[in-house]
């Protein structure tokens, strides 16, 4: 894909996410919706949003209250530097669908203090060398610059800074310098040069330069020092530790910890979360996982707080991942029994960060005592497959397909399937007669067709994750270059979706003179209906069939759309 790309707003070429001419306009259209209290603030915040040419050189006014855990960490000559998580995150690109800024970041900064004696126009002074010297796409010579807010109490200005979480160089060589091999320090000296070298391009001169001022920023490496013979041990330290209950039996634990690290292993880190290593509680004896902490959590919790900003790029590109998680897990013959959004986890769903856990031994397993017949079945009632429900056939990859099908219509909607009923055996039964969730009839119909070829009911009609992952990247490169880059004019993704989202939007200027309705993000969960594994021990449930005419709008639409998926064949590998 190319990095210029055309700007869908003013038909001008931009870098690919920042266009110049638009996003002046729209920073200038809110200079009237805020004001730091000084005109001398306010004029050097909307001249240096005007001027910027990306991301980096934009800075903000930021409302204090718009920071959370905010802790004093240190403190110089003039001022402190406080510890804070900033709620909305610097800003990132303009996101033309839902008319506001992607918020791009982990949100942690630091808060740099002046005391009330420092003269207001040094203050000023220092903001307009910092902004200049921290510009630039790789981030400039200084640390960045996020923009200025004010305690209400004292009424001081704060600059808002990254926050940098290895602190100081001082406070870095007195813990860390007998692990610094002469690689490392030569590296060292030179990139300290090279920031110099930068600021001094600029005509500025330092006139504080020491240790102190030298912040260290996370450039972890993760190999064999062999000088020093020892691991270098880099990453940010933050970890989740998944204790086992005592009466889960030894050899599932150990089954889910061989069939994890299958799965996450590879130079991408493989499709399941990072597993580190293993530890045990000393007081419980219970054996823990440690595994990567997921920042942003469960795709179930993210869905529910942010449906509403996630545009249709970033649908097509997140199913398009997961089906290739899956599709990977699947080469490796693992299935993995327990696929719900729950059990997708990401450190940044915004940079598609999704990968999967849980495999499995923290459910029941083995034979079910009234029925020696049949397995115990384990899991998210709404996610399992109807053939799994009715005992016709374990599970096979084909019941993770389903579960995919289920979880991609929650991604496309923004609902999970059945919230407002209870989830029993009457809707399991349902489920094995056919019930599916409902989608809605604007959805593209390119993405319906895909997700009802998920959850047929006829096991060997559905897609493997090889087939899924070759059509929606098709469908998402489509979008993108329909989109982004003024060509595929003709493209059906781009039309069906642009009809979707305007009708969404006339959707929106309805209620609002309506009653308020329900919306992705206040849908109403029935008391009973269960979003966590549990063991669904039914008896006697129909055999899966698929609802009548199920099985008609499935052919019909796979005849509409059948020159694109024959036009499948000739796509290239990704």
């Amino acid at each position: 894909m190319s990095s210029v790309e055309i700007c869908p707003e003013c038909n001008q070429e931009n870098n690919g996410h920042w266009c110049k001419p638009c996003n002046s306009k729209r920073f200038q259209n809110d200079f009237n919706n805020w004001t730091s209290g000084n005109d001398k603030i306010n004029k050097f915040i909307q001249d240096a949003q005007l001027n910027a040419n990306d991301r980096w050189d934009v800075i903000e006014w930021i409302p204090y209250d718009r920071f959370q855990d905010v802790k004093q960490i240190g403190k110089g000559g003039f001022g402190t530097i406080h510890y804070a998580r900033w709620i909305d995150r610097h800003v990132g690109k303009w996101d033309s669908e839902n008319q506001q800024w992607e918020r791009w970041g982990e949100g942690e900064v630091a808060l740099k203090k002046f005391d009330n004696f420092v003269n207001f126009n040094d203050v000023l002074n220092e903001m307009e060398i910092h902004l200049k010297s921290c510009s630039g796409p790789n981030g400039g010579s200084s640390i960045r610059f996020y923009g200025i807010t004010q305690d209400p109490e004292t009424h001081s200005y704060m600059m808002v800074l990254e926050y940098a979480k290895d602190g100081n160089l001082r406070e870095y060589l007195k813990i860390n310098f007998n692990n610094i091999n002469w690689e490392q320090k030569l590296y060292n000296i030179y990139c300290l040069s090279l920031r110099l070298m930068n600021i001094h391009k600029l005509d500025i001169v330092h006139q504080d330069f020491h240790p102190g001022n030298i912040l260290w920023i996370d450039r972890h490496v993760g190999k064999w020092d062999s000088e020093n013979q020892q691991w270098e041990r880099w990453g940010e330290g933050e970890v989740a530790l998944k204790k086992f209950d005592n009466f889960v039996n030894f050899n599932d634990v150990l089954n889910e910890m061989e069939i994890h690290l299958k799965s996450c292993s590879g130079p991408n880190g493989g499709s399941s979360i990072r597993f580190y290593g293993i530890t045990q509680d000393p007081e419980t004896h219970s054996y823990m996982m440690v595994l990567e902490y997921a920042k942003d959590g469960n795709l179930r919790e993210y869905l529910k707080i942010n449906f509403n900003n996630i545009n249709w790029e970033q649908k097509l590109y997140n199913i398009y991942c997961l089906s290739l998680r899956l599709m990977n897990i699947h080469k490796l013959d693992i299935v993995h029994q327990d696929f719900h959004p729950g059990n997708i986890l990401s450190s940044s769903f915004k940079s598609d960060d999704m990968r999967i856990s849980d495999f499995g031994l923290s459910k029941l397993i083995g034979e079910n005592p009234n029925n020696p017949e049949k397995k115990n079945i384990v899991g998210v009632l709404p996610y399992i497959a109807p053939e799994v429900l009715s005992g016709d056939e374990e599970y096979t990859k084909a019941a993770d397909v389903y579960s995919f099908g289920i979880i991609a219509y929650e991604m496309i909607t923004g609902f999970p399937p059945y919230p407002d009923i209870p989830h029993d055996e009457d809707l399991a039964i349902k489920i094995c007669n056919g019930l599916r969730p409902k989608i809605p009839f604007h959805t593209p119909k390119l993405i319906t067709r895909v997700i009802m070829r998920c959850w047929d009911a006829r096991v060997k009609h559905r897609p493997t994750f090889e087939e899924l992952c070759e059509e929606l990247y098709k469908h998402y490169e489509d979008y993108y270059d329909y989109k982004s880059e003024g060509k595929n004019k003709d493209s059906e993704i781009g039309i069906q979706i642009k009809k979707a989202k305007e009708f969404s939007a006339n959707q929106e200027s309805t209620n609002t003179t309506t009653t308020i309705t329900t919306t992705p993000l206040n849908y109403q969960t029935h008391p009973q209906a269960i979003y966590t594994s549990r063991l669904l021990n039914y008896s006697k449930l129909p055999k899966s069939k698929n609802e009548e005419n199920f099985e008609r709008e499935l052919e019909e639409l796979t005849k509409s759309f059948s020159h694109i998926t024959t036009n499948l064949d000739d796509i290239d590998e990704f």
